[in-house]
């Protein structure tokens, strides 16, 4: 079985993730699972999910490293996992790590580690850079930052699908997918109705 993993940092509200689906089902993966999460979060539900789904000889396909992780730990772990389940991994139009026989290859693990390592730094600097701009308009006088949000400003569709939660019929994760949004504004506004109760 081929599995394609693509993955952004934001909601679909946010970042369109439909170019890395069609690439990898073009590529020829049967199925494709999505994940929105930042790339060094330690917790990747999907990509978690998709690791214990895998069987000895299925291949998994995605884009680059750094849709996999930006965290060269992660990225170890995950290759770890690869070689334990005797997979194959294949970065599209880059490397293919063919661990089916249950060896990975050290120059393979290798370039694959620096890969990882060089998403870690751009992912470093980019925040490096956040945190220096933020500082910045602060010191102009700049006010950061959203604007509050009260119980009236919650949308609809939130309401809508709110009692399916407090019900306990879906999970936090599952509520975010039929709100579309994130999962930083769905417990934002959970937090505002308990702080209500």
């Amino acid at each position: 079985m081929v599995y394609g993993y693509a993955r952004c940092s934001t909601n679909e509200n946010m970042q369109d993730i439909e170019r890395q689906t069609r690439e990898l089902e073009k590529a020829g993966a049967q199925e494709v699972y999505l994940e929105y999460e930042h790339g060094d979060a330690i917790l990747k539900h999907s990509l978690n999910e998709l690791l214990q789904t895998v069987t000895e000889g299925d291949t998994i396909l995605t884009l680059e490293v750094s849709r996999l992780s930006r965290s060269t730990k992660q990225l170890c772990d995950i290759l770890e996992t690869i070689r334990a389940k005797k997979l194959c991994l294949s970065i599209l139009g880059s490397v293919t790590v063919d661990c089916t026989t249950g060896e990975l290859d050290p120059m393979t693990a290798a370039f694959l580690q620096m890969a990882g390592v060089f998403s870690e730094l751009e992912l470093h600097i980019t925040r490096q850079r956040v945190r220096s701009g933020i500082v910045n308009a602060r010191a102009k006088g700049k006010r950061l930052g959203r604007p509050r949000t009260s119980l009236e400003d919650i949308p609809a569709v939130f309401f809508k699908h709110y009692p399916l939660y407090a019900q306990k019929k879906v999970s936090v994760v599952e509520l975010t997918r039929l709100c579309k949004m994130s999962r930083t504004t769905v417990y934002k506004y959970l937090n505002m109705l308990n702080a209500t109760v």
